[in-house]
């Protein structure tokens, strides 16, 4: 994984991600945007739950990303709902490629911050699906978790 980036106060996560998959890469990329965008995504009016990325002649593309329009930015306003591509070295897209090669891996984001620099990151992780039993398990312990912490108190 590439080095660590210090993140900021606005972060857009996808909370489905960890209860549907198991995430076993993560990598931190940065995203192309439009000017109205990046002022969207600073404000927080971006949903990252629908998304996912596809690898397409060794670019790495975001798919179903929703960025709602900025109510300021006049004429120049952005779709919505387009394809962002996502800025990655090319060892790093190599590696997602060969993972992605494998039954049952995909490449989903799992949060969208601001860093400290001021760019847009975007986190993805390879995840494999989770099974309705490995749900559950994960429901049980979270109940098991609240009950302790009750009891604590």
């Amino acid at each position: 994984m590439a080095k660590e980036v210090k993140k900021k106060s606005v972060s857009i996560k996808n909370r489905k991600a960890s209860f549907e998959y198991h995430i076993t890469d993560r990598f931190i990329c940065g995203i192309v945007l439009q000017g109205s965008e990046i002022k969207s995504v600073r404000a927080g009016q971006a949903n990252i739950s629908d998304a996912y990325c596809i690898v397409d002649n060794g670019r790495v593309i975001v798919k179903n990303l929703h960025i709602s329009e900025f109510k300021n930015a006049g004429y120049a306003q952005h779709i919505p709902i387009h394809d962002r591509f996502l800025l990655l070295h090319k060892s790093e897209i190599k590696k997602i490629v060969n993972k992605l090669k494998d039954r049952g891996f995909t490449l989903i984001p799992t949060e969208m911050f601001i860093a400290e620099s001021g760019y847009a990151k975007l986190e993805i992780g390879l995840a494999r699906g989770k099974k309705s039993f490995d749900k559950r398990d994960d429901l049980k312990t979270k109940d098991i978790a609240r009950e302790m912490e009750r009891y604590q108190d």
